[in-house]
């Protein structure tokens, strides 16, 4: 990102009229349809959103107003350097004029050189990927991360500009496809196309061609707008999803602790265990309850419901209705719903009468968990195994994972395997963002993390889609 002494003379230039009312009104034009919807004034908004993201899109509108014309006085930048360029460096005087120039796009990072460099790939106007010298950004920034920003190339190299706008990639999706509507629209429907995004256009650019990147400059607004609606979203009304697991059924978190009678001996409960059906013991302690009719290599799929549903599978794709584990004299069933606590109990009353007492039950919402989470940290908790044997077993499991979603349905290629979908090329372009998705989540997990730093190149490998790894 530039230094703030590189715009530092024309920031003090917006003060004067009539550059000071042009720009109030651009930045209302940025801030302001979001601020009406959530009803937050916009004299408020940092104290909702704080002050760094209120500052973000300030310099946002900011640097759109540097590429506009103000009817009757034209352009701050020419003026600027007109009247005081002489006080600046010839860095700062290039700087400006390519600013000046610049328009906002979508860009996809990927070969992140933290304290160095990106390599950003314009999702709006295709290409190649370009190198961007950044020192501050890349020591945050994932691989896949998808960012809204201007790209400023001043001597042979690109720098960002100052606004950068983060995007989730359902909400850049949106964006994307809102743009391309607006592009496919614009040669016929220039009147009704700057109605919608809020301009007034002067009669030299109304003669103009809109092309892709002349609509991304009057569209700066609406790049703005698109991210705060969201950002005002989920802080004013953070959404809550309904989990459910993959019978159904809404997940809560039961515990029923069955306490060893006087006088039973611990390998008594491990034999009615171990010759129960359905369990599948992992350990001496630890047991698995599957659910009937899963064969091992069978993939059972969960029943849909309006929300988020989770399914804990065994490598072989058993799905697992719980675990049992004894410790310390105390058998633990642990269950993630009601009905399943209420089955788990039916299945273990008779199976250990006479050798455990009564169960205590403990039961915890999904917010009451996430809240206890909150309270003790997000430290993972240890496995007791040494760091590279645990990250080799887990490494293991997501091979087994992997390997089996291959063949499997996946809703974001339309429910067809990687395999049948790798078979065309508009398949092997959904693929690719699929796997961008899986390696940008898994990026975002804690530094050290075994999830974090699993290699998924072989499976572009074998998909066939290695060079749309880009």
């Amino acid at each position: 990102m530039p230094s703030s002494d590189s715009r530092s003379g024309l920031m003090k230039w917006l003060r004067r009229e009539p550059w000071s009312s042009a720009f109030g009104e651009l930045l209302e034009r940025h801030l302001g349809p979001a601020c009406d919807k959530a009803g937050v004034p916009l004299e408020e908004l940092s104290e909702v959103i704080g002050d760094h993201w209120a500052m973000t899109l300030w310099g946002c509108a900011f640097e759109d107003f540097l590429t506009r014309e103000v009817e009757g006085v034209g352009n701050i930048v020419d003026d600027y350097l007109k009247r005081r360029g002489w006080n600046e460096t010839a860095m700062n005087r290039a700087y400006m004029t390519a600013l000046r120039s610049s328009v906002i796009s979508l860009y996809e990072a990927s070969d992140i050189r933290p304290g160095e460099s990106f390599l950003a790939r314009d999702l709006i106007r295709g290409g190649e990927p370009v190198r961007v010298s950044e020192r501050t950004a890349t020591r945050t920034l994932k691989p896949w991360d998808r960012i809204a920003a201007r790209m400023v190339e001043v001597r042979g190299k690109t720098t960002l500009g100052g606004g950068v706008l983060p995007f989730e990639h359902e909400l850049s999706e949106s964006l994307i496809a809102a743009l391309g509507r607006i592009l496919a629209r614009a040669p016929g429907e220039l009147a009704d196309l700057v109605a919608d995004l809020g301009i007034e256009l002067s009669p030299e650019e109304s003669a103009s061609v809109i092309d892709e990147a002349e609509m991304l400059r009057l569209a700066a607004p609406m790049v703005s707008t698109y991210w705060l609606n969201d950002t005002l979203e989920r802080v004013l009304s953070p959404a809550v999803p309904k989990v459910y697991n993959s019978d159904g059924e809404e997940m809560e978190i039961f515990a029923l602790h069955y306490r060893l009678e006087e006088g039973v001996a611990a390998e008594e409960l491990r034999a009615a265990l171990d010759a129960a059906p359905g369990l599948d013991p992992a350990s001496a302690t630890f047991w698995n309850w599957l659910a009937p009719g899963n064969d091992p290599g069978t993939r059972v799929e969960p029943k849909a419901r309006d929300g988020l549903t989770f399914t804990s599978t065994m490598a072989q794709g058993a799905v697992v209705l719980g675990t049992l584990e004894l410790k310390n004299r105390t058998l633990t069933l642990q269950v993630n719903s009601e009905p399943r606590a209420g089955r788990g109990r039916a299945l273990l009353d008779p199976l250990l009468e006479g050798l455990v007492s009564a169960p205590l039950i403990e039961r915890q919402t999904l917010e009451q968990a996430m809240a206890e989470h909150r309270t003790r940290g997000s430290a993972p908790v240890s496995s007791g195994l040494p760091p590279d044997e645990e990250r080799r077993l887990i490494h293991a499991q997501l091979d087994a994972h992997y390997r089996q979603q291959l063949d499997a349905p996946i809703p974001a290629l339309g429910n067809i395997s990687p395999r049948n979908a790798a078979k065309t090329a508009k398949g092997r372009e959904k693929i690719a963002s699929w796997l961008k998705l899986i390696e940008n989540r898994a990026a975002r997990q804690g530094p050290g993390d075994p999830m974090g730093d699993y290699d998924l190149t072989w499976m572009w490998q074998e998909l066939g889609v290695a060079d749309l790894r880009k």
